[in-house]
């Protein structure tokens, strides 16, 4: 499983520059529980999502430890108090990867799984290892789950939601003899209601790892993969039963029967590397089918991290130890420096940078900044990189600072600024950064006197610089056009507030009260047309704020 390391006590917040620390909460445990991730809610809540050794109530009413790790995810509103908790496993090694929320207010989490039908899982792994998605409905209860992967070792990466309310899932194949590499990439296109619909496998001659990807708006989704590996000779699927000018035998026997139906194309790195590691970009459409691959780097090892889509390509972030060479644009200036590319549609760089704050430099986040003009159109304004820096080699009171970095459309270094820890305890870990819809910032992670137990902690954090970033309106209603639900944010500060929509003849169609700056309201059984949505603040002189909504 992988973690990131950080030594500092970020989570135990002094008061740095601009920055306050709107709360802090802490999530005991008394065995080991390592934090993958932290995902935010459309109407800010947040779920942290993570792998647990748990005790399980037996027949007769005590407690068995689990044989091994479990999902485990716990729902936070957002005050961050903890609305549910659960956990899903077999009888072996289950640990969560990745984990979204949907536009339809649930959640869904893909992780490695090396349990058969047991417990939670319902169905049998092909090999070793295989990817275990699961469905939840926004209480945390699964609606369906599925068993992906080869009878290699296979372990997850990411999975992300479609447009088309389907998904798309990542994931690795190891030391797989019949395919090109020492790890390739499978990708594969999932309905809505979980049904396999396509399968592409991609690699080149030795390691390609995903770290990260991100939906597109036309439907399909881009790839961040860290690649090692040369180019490599694409495989006909409908002849893969012979090697090809040096290509891999590429027999479906040892694929899973579903997925090898499913696999369209293999598709080989189409670019030779330039170092000891590159950025290699995968564009695929809707049905999961290629439309460009691209390579970055030096001759030293370059490792991407986050991906975002701009409003005319793509922004990506990660960490850089090569010189001005190959394909990559300037020099290192110490250890381990930040190296963003910002891409056109087609995959092609438009401007390179690199920053540092000393040492070794770690990518954790990357935000789009957007505001709306005044043509009521949404317009990038700026990105925000969120990570630490850890000194090498040796161990210091402040070797390791959480910073934040704000960067115009063009790569112009606005500002930055550090976050820094004091109370350090033997064993702490920052695993997650997020900026939220309301300009604040939320950091997780994981604090412990002893190694086996590890408690979860999470800080919202609220700064001046980003409050002047964040658009701030009174009222917002997103998405809009609607489907299912619409959320109301209100932008003002109050204790409650009440929200009506209304039809156009002025009748009242559904009323609520709310606590909450985001709500979500159920506008499923609502006929197509246009509706009137008003929030009343008693607390603000019976202040009224009104917006209209689209229901397609």
């Amino acid at each position: 499983m992988k973690r990131l390391s950080i030594g500092v006590g970020i989570l135990v917040l002094c008061h740095v520059h601009a920055q306050k620390v709107s709360w802090q909460r802490d999530i005991p445990s008394s065995t080991q529980d390592f934090l993958t991730t932290m995902t935010s809610t459309i109407d800010r809540q947040i779920l942290l999502s993570g792998s647990s050794i748990q005790s399980r109530k037996t027949e007769d009413g005590g407690q068995k430890q689990n044989s091994g790790y479990d999902y485990h995810i716990v729902k936070l509103d957002q005050q961050g108090s903890k609305l549910w908790e659960r956990y899903f496993g077999g009888s072996r090694h289950d640990y969560l990867a990745s984990s979204i929320a949907t536009e339809e207010g649930g959640f869904a989490l893909v992780g490695t799984s090396f349990s058969n039908i047991s417990g939670d899982k319902n169905e049998n792994n092909f090999g070793g290892s295989d990817l275990w998605l699961l469905r939840l409905n926004e209480n945390g209860e699964e609606l369906w789950q599925k068993t992906l992967g080869t009878k290699s070792n296979d372990e997850a990466s990411a999975i992300v939601q479609s447009t088309d309310q389907g998904f798309f899932v990542a994931g690795n194949i190891n030391n797989h003899k019949k395919l090109f590499g020492s790890k390739d990439v499978f990708v594969s296109k999932l309905e809505k209601d979980g049904k396999l619909k396509q399968t592409i496998i991609l690699g080149g001659k030795a390691l390609d790892e995903v770290t990260d990807m991100i939906p597109t708006p036309d439907g399909g989704v881009v790839l961040l993969v860290y690649s090692t590996s040369g180019k490599a000779v694409n495989i006909n699927n409908t002849d893969r039963t012979h090697s090809q000018n040096n290509a891999p035998n590429t027999s479906s026997e040892n694929i899973n029967p579903e997925i090898t139906s499913t696999v369209k194309t293999f598709i080989g790195k189409s670019e030779d590397g330039f170092g000891n590691g590159d950025y290699w970009i995968v564009k695929l459409d809707k049905n999961a089918n290629i439309e460009w691959q691209k390579t970055y780097g030096g001759t030293g090892d370059d490792r991407p991290k986050a991906i975002a889509n701009t409003q005319n390509g793509y922004i990506i972030a990660g960490e850089s130890r090569s010189s001005s060479s190959g394909n990559k644009k300037g020099d290192i200036k110490e250890g381990t420096d930040l190296w963003v590319i910002n891409l056109d549609k087609s995959g092609n760089d438009i401007w390179q940078k690199n920053y540092s704050f000393g040492n070794r430099d770690v990518a954790m986040s990357l935000d789009v900044i957007r505001k709306t003009n005044k043509d009521n159109y949404s317009e990038d304004k700026g990105f925000l990189l969120g990570g630490y820096t850890q000194a090498e080699e040796k161990m210091e009171k402040d070797d390791e600072k959480f910073w934040m970095l704000y960067i115009d459309t063009n790569g112009k270094e606005g500002w930055r600024k550090y976050v820094e820890g004091k109370e350090k305890k033997n064993e702490e870990r920052l695993v997650s950064a997020k900026l939220q819809s309301d300009a604040s910032y939320l950091l997780a992670g994981t604090s412990a006197e002893e190694l086996g137990k590890e408690n979860w902690k999470i800080v919202k954090l609220r700064d001046e610089q980003l409050d002047d970033l964040m658009e701030n309106k009174d009222i917002r209603i997103y998405p809009n056009p609607v489907r299912d639900h619409a959320y109301v944010e209100i932008g003002l500060d109050y204790q409650s507030a009440d929200i009506y929509v209304y039809d156009m003849a002025g009748k009242v169609i559904q009323q609520l009260q709310t606590k909450n700056k985001v709500t979500k309201v159920d506008t499923s059984k609502l006929p197509q047309g246009v509706y009137v949505i008003k929030a009343n603040i008693p607390t603000q002189k019976d202040k009224k704020l009104t917006t209209k909504i689209v229901k397609e």
